[in-house]
């Protein structure tokens, strides 16, 4: 299950922008290593490393580790209320259409997914999503298209941040293939430890631990 608890809905239930916010520093993800179509890499929210597992039903087209062309260079990412760029090559290329997956190991707040060149892509999110930014990037500029309260069709070279507001142990979206359009995730911190779910083993155990303590409360009034 993706999304824990909403923040925000967002207005008339169409995509928004943020601009204008209070600037807020993001942890990227630092991807470290990948397979054909999965990557891992971690991020530092709130002091405690949070690992970051990307998984696609088809094959990306290549991941960046540290090293290559920065591709998030231009001011896309911070026209809204995001005051640092993804770290330079950290990127994960899609390229044949399908289904993404990315899972945390923490339960995060507020993720945002900044995307490079989804030029005419057609996406959708398993939960409400917010443009945060859009503008110049790396391939030019682009816009967002038609759109609906979780998707959008990408128009040219669409360079941007997408913010979906509330607390997240994973996240799910579709996509169409294209020669390659980028993505990379970034958060703002964890969530409060009462937006966490309890597992659902404590609610099956709490009943017995209730009585037990009750038992022994009469116990010590014999």
């Amino acid at each position: 299950m993706k999304k824990l608890l909403s923040g925000a809905v967002v207005a008339g239930g169409l995509l928004s922008m943020s601009f204008g916010a209070a600037a807020t520093t993001i942890s990227w993800t630092d991807w470290q290593s990948s397979t054909s179509n999965t990557a891992s890499g971690e991020l530092l929210a709130g002091g405690q490393t949070v690992g970051v597992d990307y998984s696609g039903t088809s094959n990306h087209h290549f991941v960046q580790t540290g090293t290559g062309t920065n591709y998030w260079s231009g001011p896309a990412y911070t026209n809204g209320s995001v005051d640092n760029a993804p770290t330079p090559a950290e990127l994960v290329a899609l390229n044949t259409g399908g289904t993404v997956t990315i899972n945390f190991s923490e339960t995060i707040l507020n993720p945002y997914i900044a995307i490079n060149s989804w030029n005419g892509n057609v996406v959708n999110f398993d939960t409400p999503i917010t443009f945060d930014s859009i503008g110049t990037g790396y391939w030019g500029t682009g816009s967002v298209g038609s759109q609906t309260p979780t998707g959008f069709t990408g128009v040219g070279e669409l360079h941007g941040v997408i913010l979906l507001s509330g607390s997240f142990d994973s996240i799910s979206f579709t996509h169409i293939g294209e020669n390659w359009h980028g993505f990379t995730i970034g958060v703002e911190g964890l969530a409060p430890v009462s937006q966490v779910p309890v597992p659902a083993a404590a609610f099956l155990f709490a009943p017995a631990l209730l009585g037990f303590l009750g038992f022994r409360r009469k116990v010590r009034k014999a």
